[in-house]
């Protein structure tokens, strides 16, 4: 028997779940992103009490490593590490363009390929493409609408694209065989059934070693010059 808490502040909702051996038993979630760092612990004190278990009794911790915001993925895998920590306890860290496909592949059987979109800021985009074994096709990576035409090109079979779709996105996938989901939600119920699937072969991160994934430059400052 293992409980999993699952942790996703990649976003404007914040969502904390807790489930017993793949199977969701509690979610909360929280859709003002200002408050992220106030409420997460408190969520989790909240879930934990209403099933009747101790924070010690969670067998691993799972957060959403990103793309997204930069503070609130600093919040969640914190907030992670530290119960790892503090507790002894292995983490596993989730990307959530694949936690996005994942969601959209029993519902979606004729998909060979999915391309996943989230928007970076105006005219920029994070995506990755993958196969229905959730490999990758196309590595992550930071785009702007300029490199969109290039990542989705050669891609044979039929396609499907998720997440934001912006007109400058169907205007380039036009001449692709290609549907749309125009929806960036996780399935909670698919991430944790994912999760300890991942749980039961040990697929693990040290947390020392575990950042979010960006997947754009950091900048908290301007650039210094040098004359």
């Amino acid at each position: 028997m293992a409980y999993i808490l699952h942790i996703d502040t990649s976003g404007a909702n914040s969502v904390v779940a807790l489930a017993k051996d793949g199977a969701l038993l509690s979610v909360i979630n929280n859709d003002d992103a200002r408050n992220h760092a106030a409420a997460l612990n408190l969520h989790i004190d909240n879930m934990l009490a209403e099933n009747n278990i101790a924070l010690n009794d969670i067998a691993a911790f799972c957060a959403c490593g990103g793309p997204g915001s930069y503070t609130g993925l600093r919040i969640g895998l914190a907030t992670a590490k530290g119960f790892c920590y503090a507790l002894d306890k292995p983490l596993m860290l989730h990307h959530r363009l694949l936690l996005i496909a994942n969601s959209n592949i029993e519902t979606q059987p004729l998909a060979e390929y999915f391309i996943v979109v989230l928007q970076a800021r105006e005219g920029e985009y994070f995506s990755a493409i993958f196969n229905r074994q959730l490999l990758f096709v196309k590595e992550p990576q930071h785009l702007t609408e300029g490199d969109f035409e290039d990542f989705v090109s050669n891609l044979p079979g039929r396609k499907l694209c998720i997440g934001y779709i912006d007109e400058q996105i169907k205007t380039i996938m036009s001449s692709h065989n290609c549907s749309y989901v125009e929806s960036s939600t996780i399935n909670v119920a698919t991430w944790v059934k994912y999760a300890y699937a991942q749980y039961i072969c040990n697929e693990f991160v040290i947390p020392a070693n575990s950042e979010p994934f960006y997947l754009k430059q950091v900048y908290t400052h301007n650039k210094k010059t040098i004359n």
